[in-house]
């Protein structure tokens, strides 16, 4: 599993020589199984040996460091923790290589000036109302 690398969804192509496995006794409820058992899986890459694209790189050390590190405990079973750790890598790798269009700054439309005109002279005129004049003394 770990030879073949990593492709994600998004298209990042991770080899195998760039990822690295560490198994622990995971903790939690489970009985004598969980004593006995490296079902904890820390999955850690290195993506300075990933050999990535240069704006592809930037963007993922810039985002999450050179080293990225995944833990799972959440099964009881190790090749679950192990594909569970692979996917949320590959989030995680997808996620920090996103690049956010820019926004581009459209004209409000009158129905939208109008309304927030009308909100600002009833609000004005609540405050005004509230206000103590001369002439209410009577």
């Amino acid at each position: 599993m770990a030879d073949d690398g990593l492709i994600t969804p998004g298209g990042i192509a991770i080899p195998g020589a760039a990822l690295s496995w560490r198994f622990s006794r995971s903790g939690g409820a489970g009985g004598q199984y969980v004593n006995t058992a490296d079902t904890r899986v820390e999955l850690l890459c290195d993506l300075e040996a990933a050999s990535l694209e240069g704006p592809v790189h930037d963007r993922l050390v810039g985002a999450l460091g050179s080293e990225v590190r995944v833990v799972c405990a959440s099964e009881r079973s190790q090749l679950l923790n192990r594909r569970t750790a692979l996917s949320r890598l590959a989030t995680r790798l997808d996620r920090a290589n996103h690049v956010a269009r820019p926004r581009r700054a459209t004209r409000p439309t009158r129905g939208s000036v109008e309304s927030r005109l009308d909100d600002k002279k009833r609000r004005s005129t609540r405050k005004s109302d509230r206000r103590w004049n001369l002439s209410d003394d009577g």
